[in-house]
């Protein structure tokens, strides 16, 4: 397994490529589109649509490791779950990429926004927040606060989005997610859930003229690895995993 998925229970790389128009609604170029990608992953078979419209394409979930895929109103969502290195998640993206210009008439011009999320969860029964602000603490200004009562915060999801470029088109965010509700903290019941760390890089707009989806998927790649390598693992993953180790 890559590096990423020992530190933490389960490690995805998702793709979102948004648009400014609606993709197409036809039956046939949905199916050929689905069935194109099939061709590449035979193992994806599972196929359905969503209450609101969405179709989706996905491998069994029951192994762990999965590949999915999926067509919204105005969005094409690629994603790899526990795979082996992220380049077995890229080929699929890469692939999604070459495909949808013309299989689904998406242009550089009708990118509104595209994204590369790194996922890291970690399963953990109870109070997140407090996990979080013991794990990586709380600003200065904040210590004090967060002593008042540190066992019922209910809410602490860090989170920083900076500009990787001066017209601010290109973005990198990093934020934790938690789910532990005021609920579970009044009753003292706290089911196993999932707290989520991510790391995403974002194109926004329309792509300049002469460059691919494939090369801006390289661009956030290297954005995401660069700040993964240099700040999250060591600054928030592998505190995350210790605390959580040790409780």
């Amino acid at each position: 397994m890559h590096p990423y998925s020992s530190l933490c229970d389960d490690f995805y790389i998702n793709l979102n490529l948004n648009t400014a128009m609606d993709l197409a609604t036809n039956r046939e170029t949905i199916l050929n589109f689905f069935e194109r990608v099939q061709k590449e992953y035979p193992s994806m078979r599972n196929f359905y649509s969503r209450d609101r419209g969405d179709f989706v394409l996905e491998e069994d979930k029951d192994q762990g490791q999965y590949r999915w895929l999926s067509l919204e109103s105005r969005r094409i969502c690629s994603g790899h779950v526990n795979p082996e290195d992220v380049e077995q998640a890229l080929e699929q993206h890469r692939l999604v990429l070459q495909l949808v210009p013309y299989m689904l008439s998406v242009s550089g011009l009708d990118c509104e926004a595209m994204d590369l999320l790194f996922g890291f969860d970690f399963t953990y029964r109870g109070n997140h927040n407090q996990l979080v602000a013991e794990a990586l603490g709380v600003p200065p200004a904040l210590e004090r606060l967060a002593e008042i009562d540190q066992d019922r915060i209910i809410c602490y999801e860090p989170a920083l989005t900076w500009a990787m470029d001066p017209q601010c088109r290109l973005q990198c965010r990093v934020s934790v997610e938690t789910r532990t509700s005021a609920y579970h903290i009044r009753v003292n019941d706290f089911p196993e859930e999932q707290l989520s760390v991510y790391v995403t890089a974002r194109q926004y707009g329309s792509l300049d003229p002469g460059v691919s989806f494939e090369a801006t998927l390289e661009q956030l790649l290297k954005v995401c690895q660069r700040v993964l390598d240099r700040y999250v693992v060591e600054g928030i993953l592998q505190p995350l995993r210790k605390t959580i180790a040790l409780k």
